[in-house]
């Protein structure tokens, strides 16, 4: 189970870089395209500065020691954070990334949740907080 939980890890946190380097590259136009139109902010801002911070945590998560957990954290509150994306995508009928169907848009939907979980647990990340709150009460 060890091994299989640091191979998830690694595979995260290579596909965490991996998007944030299309954020800034290949990928620019489509990401902006995501980007809520009710979100008061520049897309191409919001889409280099969320590529920086995907490539940021990923390396985070690749990396070991006691950083590893926090950015565990970290990317599962960025999961949470950029969801609001996602259901705009679906709402709007917005094709990027080969989603091109309602019903593409919505299975999107029930990943978003799977990342969270895969950050959380491939990173220690609950075991580090049950820790941490151990110590408060003791």
């Amino acid at each position: 189970m060890k091994y299989l939980r640091i191979i998830a890890r690694l595979l995260l946190g290579g596909a965490l870089i991996f998007a944030g380097i299309s954020h800034l590259t290949t990928a620019r136009q489509e990401f902006q395209a995501q980007v809520p139109v009710w979100l008061p902010l520049d897309p191409d801002f919001v889409v280099v500065a969320s590529g920086v911070v995907e490539i940021m945590l990923g390396l985070g998560i690749a990396s070991f020691g006691a950083l590893v957990p926090v950015a565990g954290l970290a990317a599962a509150a960025f999961f949470i954070a950029i969801f609001p994306g996602n259901i705009n995508q679906y709402v709007e009928g917005i094709s990027a990334f080969g989603l091109d169907t309602d019903q593409a848009r919505l299975n999107r939907l029930f990943f978003q949740p799977v990342l969270v979980v895969w950050a959380l647990w491939s990173t220690g990340a609950i075991g580090y907080l049950k820790n941490r709150f151990a110590k408060r009460e003791s």
